[in-house]
């Protein structure tokens, strides 16, 4: 089992930034860490993974260029730097492990982004 913290949520204002930061522990040796998120009303959408071993990063397509993945596999971190945030971007955000890019295994509890026009 891998157990999953979120935090760094918040509101913000459009163009603003915010940085989410997750921590994992159990048995933390999935390949992949990252971050889905929902809207309301939404399915859950992957929003960003990272290959612990190398560092291979991957982004949804409206994100790339303003937020970054990184990972800390001494710390089992795994951090989402979000800049120039846009309204559309508010959702719940999860943190993931898994056997792949795209695909999750377990899930944090969320936290909660809203950006504010």
């Amino acid at each position: 089992q891998v157990h999953l913290v979120e935090s760094g949520g918040g509101l913000v204002q459009a163009g603003g930034s915010l940085r989410l930061s997750c921590a994992a522990s159990g048995r933390t040796f999935s390949t992949y860490m990252g971050w889905f998120r929902q809207a309301p009303g939404k399915k859950r959408d992957f929003v960003a993974s990272i290959r612990r071993s190398n560092g291979d990063t991957y982004y949804e397509e409206s994100v790339k260029g303003r937020f970054t993945i990184s990972r800390d596999n001494a710390k089992n971190t795994v951090d989402l730097q979000m800049n120039s945030l846009k309204p559309e971007d508010t959702a719940v955000y999860y943190c993931t492990t898994g056997p792949s890019s795209f695909a999750a295994e377990y899930w944090g509890q969320g936290t909660q982004v809203t950006v504010s026009s």
